[in-house]
């Protein structure tokens, strides 16, 4: 009896993966095995990414507000207790965006929690 290969989904397979390939440099679009390790790889640097752009809009904004509130007399950590204190839920996108984009509204919340 002879081998069945199921040609079709092999096909498939291989061709979804050059299909993701594509605009790869040399050999990265055009030979499977190639293509396919590279594939992987850009695959686990994208889901890292997602993470790592977290963390680096977090580092940011604090330092967004932090160079805001030193013009005021604070600290980042001074001004972030009082604002937990007052029980303000404005979070630290909002914040920064406060901070660049509408100073004089920021320095009226530094005032109202000093």
């Amino acid at each position: 009896m002879p081998r069945s290969v199921n040609a079709v989904a092999s096909r498939a397979r291989r061709k979804r993966i050059l299909k993701e390939a594509k605009g790869f440099y040399g050999k990265r679009k055009n030979v499977y095995t190639v293509a396919k390790n590279v594939l992987e790889k850009g695959l686990q640097y994208r889901y890292v990414g997602r993470k790592l752009k977290k963390r680096e809009y977090r580092t940011l904004w604090i330092a967004r507000i932090n160079a805001a509130v030193r013009a005021e007399g604070l600290t980042y950590s001074q001004f972030i207790h009082k604002l937990a204190q007052k029980g303000v839920g404005l979070d630290r996108k909002i914040l920064a965006d406060l901070a660049m984009n509408e100073p004089e509204t920021f320095k009226k919340l530094v005032a109202t929690v000093k």
